[in-house]
C-alpha cells in the first residue's frame, strides 16, 4: 500500500513539476497549459503510452488534468468499438459524466454557501 502511495506522489508530482516549469519559463497563460494537460493526455492515450502510466501510479496519473484526457480517449474508443462511427461524439462525454456532474454540483454548493467577493 505505501509503495502505490509513493509511485502516485512521484508521477503525481512529476506531472504538477512539469505544470509549473510551463509556468515559470514560457508565455504560456495557464489556460493554455491546462487545455495542453487534457490534449496531452488525449494523445498519449491513443497512442499507447498513458495507460501503463495510469496502471503504474493510479491516482497520480488519473486525478490531473492528464488523465481526464485520457479518460476521455477511452471513452471514445470504447463507444466507438460498441457504437461505431457514432461513438466519437457520445464516448468522451458519457465516460466523464460522472465527474462533470460532480464539478457543476459542487460548484453550484460553493456559489449557495459561499459569498461573492470583489476582486479589488
Amino acid at each position: 500500500m505505501f509503495l502505490d502511495i509513493l509511485k502516485a506522489f512521484i508521477v503525481g508530482g512529476i506531472i504538477c513539476a512539469a505544470g509549473q516549469l510551463l509556468i515559470d519559463y514560457t508565455k504560456l497563460t495557464p489556460a493554455r497549459i491546462l487545455t495542453g494537460y487534457v490534449v496531452a493526455g488525449v494523445v498519449l492515450s491513443a497512442v499507447g503510452i498513458y495507460k501503463p502510466i495510469a496502471e503504474f501510479a493510479g491516482a497520480g496519473a488519473t486525478v490531473p488534468l492528464t488523465g481526464f484526457g485520457h479518460l476521455l480517449a477511452e471513452g471514445i474508443r470504447k463507444s466507438v468499438a460498441e457504437d461505431g462511427f457514432l461513438g466519437v461524439f457520445t464516448g468522451g462525454l458519457t465516460s466523464a459524466a460522472g465527474g462533470i456532474t460532480a464539478a457543476i454540483l459542487f460548484g453550484l454548493i460553493a456559489a449557495a454557501v459561499f459569498k461573492q467577493k470583489d476582486k479589488k
